[in-house]
């Protein structure tokens, strides 16, 4: 089962209180990654009318407002305002949003992963008989050896560096001393360690801050927008 919590460390300059970047494991990584296959539809509805950047808000109000006299009868609105992401990858992804189902998937949700080849009144060229049988469906992606197959986006072999602005690359001692170059760190010793055991609400709040700002972290955990 997925997480509901993750825990990373971030390296914070007290002086500038801002993140340098955070130490995360494969967890936090595949929340990330995850991120990128959120339809639209599921990013907007987990922000507030006045977050919605340019006039996706105005996009959005439409839908909502539309009469159901005006949509066609096959058409369920849940399936704009609230898609939701069918991926094998993302079943083992720590639980850091809202779970934004629709109506129409969760009815879909419930029925059978059988699958028939042909209608049950089709009959077999070869040997005659109705062809009917159930088969039980399989996704290709639980076929991997569970053994070595982790589930999510990244190995879990090392710990992650992620930046501000949420880059991300393997922890290195050599990337270490370029960003603390880069910050002109002089002295490792001012800088302060803080553990943060992240749940949903630092989740939407990390969502909403990449889509707006460069200090990602920094926003998020410390509460303090940097000025550029």
């Amino acid at each position: 089962m997925a997480a509901e919590t993750v825990s990373l460390k971030l390296l914070v300059d007290p002086r500038s209180q801002k993140v340098l970047f955070a130490e995360g494991g494969k967890d936090f990584v595949d929340f990330l990654f995850n991120i990128l296959s959120l339809p639209l539809g599921t990013v907007l509805s987990l922000l507030s009318k006045k977050e919605m950047v340019g006039c996706l808000r105005n996009l959005y109000e439409s839908i909502e407002t539309l009469g159901d006299d005006y949509m066609q009868k096959t058409a369920n609105k849940d399936t704009l305002l609230k898609p939701v992401v069918v991926s094998s990858y993302a079943s083992n992804v720590p639980h850091l949003l809202p779970n934004m189902q629709s109506s129409t998937s969760q009815n879909q949700s419930k029925t059978s992963n059988n699958l028939y080849r042909c209608s049950s009144d089709y009959n077999c060229p070869a040997c005659g008989e109705c062809m009917d049988l159930p088969v039980t469906f399989v996704d290709p992606a639980t076929t991997v050896n569970t053994a070595t197959n982790e589930g999510g986006y990244v190995k879990g072999i090392v710990t992650y560096m992620v930046m501000d602005d949420l880059v991300v690359r393997p922890m290195s001692t050599i990337s270490s001393i370029t960003l603390m170059n880069k910050f002109n760190i002089k002295d490792i010793g001012v800088l302060q360690e803080k553990v943060i055991d992240m749940g949903m609400d630092q989740g939407v709040k990390l969502l909403k801050a990449a889509l707006q700002s460069k200090t990602v972290l920094t926003d998020v955990f410390l509460g303090k927008k940097v000025s550029k």
